[in-house]
């Protein structure tokens, strides 16, 4: 039977070919998003500056979130610095011939008249020349820093950036300019990053008590691996993380681990969608290929063909076909996956540091999955096809009318059970954007359970749009809807592929659509500044929001420091791993600059170590704490901080969060300054008057930007659509996807009747009154797959938007939906059209003879 089996499939191109085409399809896209899990999992991310350290201790960058059952680790989001007395324990460990220790801050070099910063395409980092040597640079003009004001910079970057040594140059170090001369250039490999290097005493001023890493060169004849255990236990419960080998990269690179808290779950979401789809497809286009040849399995029986050999027949194709995909869908290799990860790159969702990696493991499980479901598919299609008696058999076929089978509905049960439950936990369970990890896959679920259903579902759709049609379309519209309606097998295939474009399209899309509707809704609404002073460069001065808020055109100002932080007591219930939002303001503007109502305190008492927090975190802290109690935080950067309740307060709109000073927290993330501050116009001072007198202030600021009300919403809007563009992104695909499976079984429908067309032909039909019947069943099946992804999309966005905004209706612009279904609409009649006329090619009458 396999010999059979091969010498047949030239007989079946069509059903070949779409077979083929979602197999490979389908292997690439599962491959390409295991390569994704695989680079989050591993997020390998080679060492640059301290690549010639052989061991990196640096802080601990992970936390145990305390919870009310289980702990859980999380990656705490600033950099976690390390005592300064650590130094000399390391030095003192046996073995260690030398430990130096590292700090990077952000600069940014200025232009000659140090009123704005250089137009690079860089990030410089500012070092101790002691730590030159880690990368290693090697001077290669002047001299080394040795004084203060003395700087040496890395050739490269001072080449793009038009300095050269001996000459002056102007920094913002922490939002402060400063001068500085180039006494020395230093050369390195190309990879390393744009650096500047002051003088150790310089870098002892600028960041005081900062440590970020200890690089440890051992003595001569102690192994790296043997230094690392010591060093180990001599810092046993300092909270700290010894390194060597690859593992230096996530010492030097702090955010390559949230990177692959992103990766990790992104990939995990996408790809579970993508196999739910492809296994959907694969399943649907090899069922339908069977299908369509019940006749000649049903003369393969009369003629002594056994139910087993009728069986190895299909699987032995099934194996032909997913094995010859599964094989040529490994040519592209790394590259598909490669692509999107370079994406991600350059829109920021993933550091540039991590490097892709895709080995054989996601590629198996493409490989598995493309085998398995091809595998699954004809099993089931044979089983049900050699069971069967031939004469009944014969009956279906040229009836088309077929009973589910029982497995069928069983199946499409579940699916739709499944649907429910996500849906229910959708709405009542979830909260804002976090509800998408459910709403994603009952999208799936829902069209699953409606497309097995579907030989019962659609003779009612198309009875609902017969009178409609009929209206429109004549006497080959009622041609049309008699085969539509004797067809109902086939036209239910053919609907599918249309829902399943359409539910899924318009459901993902909208999600993102809403998320991104509602943040900026909550960020409109939670901004109460009229202007927002931002810094390009390293932060804001300290000195900037005082001079702000004594300005004639401004009625109060607040510096603006956000972070993530955990309560760690008293209890805090339920606490998420996300941690809790920390927003950092300067006490006199906080209370106009907030969109927050005080309920007990007052926010101007946010000195020294104070919080101000929401009733509903004081009513969930221990049973419940007040003004003048003692709450525990552990901030970004793992520091524990006893900090005195000061405040109260509820907020409008957005996510709760818990407010500190802002000089309190600005010592506790990465840059190490204030970013942003807020401003509130004085009564009567319109907001071109407030930008205009801020600007002024300013001017001689480098770095610094005064946007208005307008301008800092749209730059929020533009941040929020990077990400918003990422999932576009592998949604895109995946309805690409689907749209491919689409065009497919449309083309597989047509070809299929080319015997119907030729007797059709014989007894007077020309190809004009065919071809107009067949666009009207293109319609036919255009609409009614329309109105099912509808039902699909609107089972999956009604729980969704009631889970983000509290109202079913989903936000973003009705073209997307007009859109969607014209497309689908249209590739539907266009590609019935043209299979059609490519059937009606051959001459009638040898047509007839073939079948």
């Amino acid at each position: 039977m396999f010999r059979l089996t091969l010498r047949t499939l030239r007989f079946r191109k069509g059903g070949f070919a779409a077979s083929f085409a979602a197999l490979f399809l389908g292997v690439v896209i599962v491959t390409a998003c295991g390569g994704l899990m695989e680079t989050g999992i591993r997020t390998d991310a080679p060492p640059r500056r301290l690549a010639g350290a052989p061991v990196v201790v640096a802080g601990d960058q992970s936390y145990r979130v305390p919870k009310s059952g289980d702990d859980e680790r999380v990656t705490l989001p600033e950099r976690v610095r390390l005592a300064p007395d650590l130094v000399e324990a390391v030095r003192a460990v046996p073995g260690v011939a030398k430990a130096v220790p590292d700090v990077s801050i952000p600069v940014t070099p200025l232009a000659p008249d140090d009123h704005r910063p250089l137009d690079v395409d860089e990030r410089f980092a500012g070092h101790g020349w002691s730590s030159a040597s880690l990368a290693p640079y090697s001077l290669s003009t002047g001299r080394a820093p040795s004084g203060p004001g003395e700087a040496v910079f890395d050739a490269r970057s001072a080449a793009k950036a038009g300095m050269a040594a001996g000459a002056p140059v102007g920094l913002t170090v922490r939002g402060t300019p400063e001068r500085f001369r180039i006494v020395g250039l230093v050369a390195g490999r190309s990879e390393l990053p744009a650096g500047v290097f002051f003088s150790d005493a310089d870098i002892r001023r600028i960041a005081p008590g900062q440590i970020d890493a200890i690089a440890v060169f051992p003595a001569q004849g102690t192994r790296p691996g043997e230094l690392r255990g010591r060093i180990a236990t001599a810092l046993r419960g300092h909270h700290v993380t010894v390194s060597t080998g690859g593992e230096r990269g996530q010492a030097e690179f702090t955010d390559v681990r949230l990177a692959g808290e992103t990766l990790i779950p992104m990939a995990g979401v996408f790809g579970g969608l993508s196999i739910m789809v492809v296994v959907f497809v694969v399943a649907s286009t090899l069922g339908l290929s069977v299908q369509q040849r019940q006749r000649e399995m049903a003369m393969l029986r009369i003629i002594g063909t056994t139910p087993g050999q009728l069986r190895r027949m299909v699987l032995g194709e099934a194996i032909v076909v997913s094995a010859l995909a599964v094989a040529l869908a490994r040519l592209p290799g790394a590259r598909p996956g490669r692509m999107l990860f370079d994406q991600l790159t350059a829109h920021g969702v993933v550091p540039a540091e991590v490097v892709f990696r895709q080995g054989w493991i996601p590629a198996a499980a493409g490989a598995g999955v493309g085998l398995l479901t091809a595998v699954a598919a004809a099993f089931i299609a044979a089983r049900a096809a050699a069971t069967a008696r031939p004469s009944e058999t014969l009956t279906e076929a040229s009836l088309q009318d077929r009973r589910l089978g029982w497995i069928r509905i069983v199946c499409a049960l579940v699916c739709l059970a499944g649907a429910v439950a996500l849906s229910l936990v959708t709405a009542l369970v979830l909260s804002g954007p976090v509800a998408a990890s459910t709403a994603g896959p009952s999208a799936m679920l829902w069209a699953a359970g409606i497309a097995l259903l579907g030989p019962r579902i659609a003779p009612v759709i198309i009875a609902v749009l017969r009178p409609a049609l009929r209206v429109v379309s004549g006497h080959a519209g009622h041609l049309a809807l008699l085969n539509v309606r004797a067809r109902r097998i086939r036209t239910a295939a053919a609907i599918t592929p249309v829902m399943l474009a359409t539910g899924l399209a318009t459901g993902l899309i909208y999600m993102q659509t809403s998320q991104t509707a509602e943040a900026r809704r909550d960020f409109g609404e939670s901004l109460r500044a009229d202007a927002v002073v931002t810094s390009s460069s390293s932060g804001l001065p300290p000195d900037l929001v005082d001079a702000a808020g004594k300005m004639p055109e401004v009625a109060a100002a607040s510096e603006l420091v956000t972070s993530t932080g955990y309560i760690e007591a008293p209890r805090f219930g339920s606490q998420s791993e996300d941690g809790l939002p920390l927003r950092g303001v300067t006490p006199e503007g906080a209370a106009a600059t907030s969109a927050v109502s005080v309920n007990a305190g007052s926010l101007t008492a946010l000195r020294g170590d104070t919080v101000a927090l929401t009733n509903e975190h004081a009513r969930r802290i221990g049973g419940g704490v007040g003004v003048g109690d003692t709450v525990t935080l552990r901030l970004g950067d793992g520091a524990k901080a006893d900090l005195r309740v000061v405040a109260l307060f509820t907020m409008r709109t957005g996510p709760k969060t818990v407010m500190l000073p802002a000089a309190l927290l600005a010592r506790h993330v990465t840059s190490g300054a204030p970013t942003q501050i807020l401003v509130r116009a004085a009564p009567g001072v319109d907001h071109a008057r407030l930008t205009a007198a801020l600007t002024r202030l300013v001017s001689d600021r480098p770095g610094t930007r005064v946007a208005d009300r307008d301008q800092a919403a749209a730059a929020h809007a533009e941040q929020e659509q990077i990400g918003a563009w990422v999932n576009y992104m592998l949604v895109g695909m995946i309805i690409g996807y689907t749209v491919i499976s689409q065009v497919n079984t449309l083309i597989i429908a047509a070809l299929e009747r080319r015997r119907e067309f030729a007797l059709q032909r014989l007894i007077g039909a020309d190809r004009g009154r065919l071809l107009r019947m067949m666009g009207v069943e293109g319609l036919a099946v255009a609409l009614a797959g329309v109105l099912l992804g509808g039902v699909v999309s609107t089972l999956t966005l009604v729980p969704f938007c009631l889970a983000l905004s509290g109202s079913p209706t989903p936000g973003g612009p009705l073209w997307i939906y007009l859109t969607v279904i014209g497309s689908a609409s249209a590739l539907t009649v266009v590609v019935t059209l043209l299979s059609s006329w490519f059937a009606l090619r051959p001459h009638p009458a040898a047509v007839a003879a073939g079948a």
